[in-house]
């Protein structure tokens, strides 16, 4: 496939194809023209780098995460994993106190202890 084909299955522009080779993230073979060639192995690590970076890794989180043994691969993915679940958390609490503010029964947030008590705490 070319690199119109291959952006246009995966909905990127073909520039961005061509930034995740110059950085390393992907690997795409050269017909006798230097013109990329895309086969079945390099659209599905297409497929995989666009996928990593949907998730919330950076390129070069993508390049260590596809690191050819899964040894190399895995601290980048379990910091990931606690990056995201440290969100997660995050995101809980601003829920909490948000939802706490709809139903708190006071006219202002600060004459209300509750409300205090979030404001306060990291």
């Amino acid at each position: 496939m070319t690199i119109g084909e291959v952006a246009a299955l995966l909905g990127v522009e073909a520039h961005v194809l061509r930034h995740w080779e110059d950085v390393g993230a992907l690997i795409v073979a050269r017909d006798s023209h230097g013109y990329r060639r895309y086969d079945a192995a390099a659209v599905e690590q297409a497929r995989t780098v666009l996928k990593l970076r949907a998730v919330g890794l950076s390129l070069p989180e993508v390049i260590a995460a596809m690191a050819p043994t899964k040894a190399a691969a895995q601290p980048v993915v379990v910091a990931k994993i606690e990056a995201l679940e440290a969100e997660v958390r995050a995101r809980r609490a601003a829920i909490t106190y948000l939802q706490h503010t709809v139903d708190c029964r006071h006219r202002y947030l600060d004459d209300c202890p509750e409300c205090a008590t979030f404001v306060r705490a990291p």
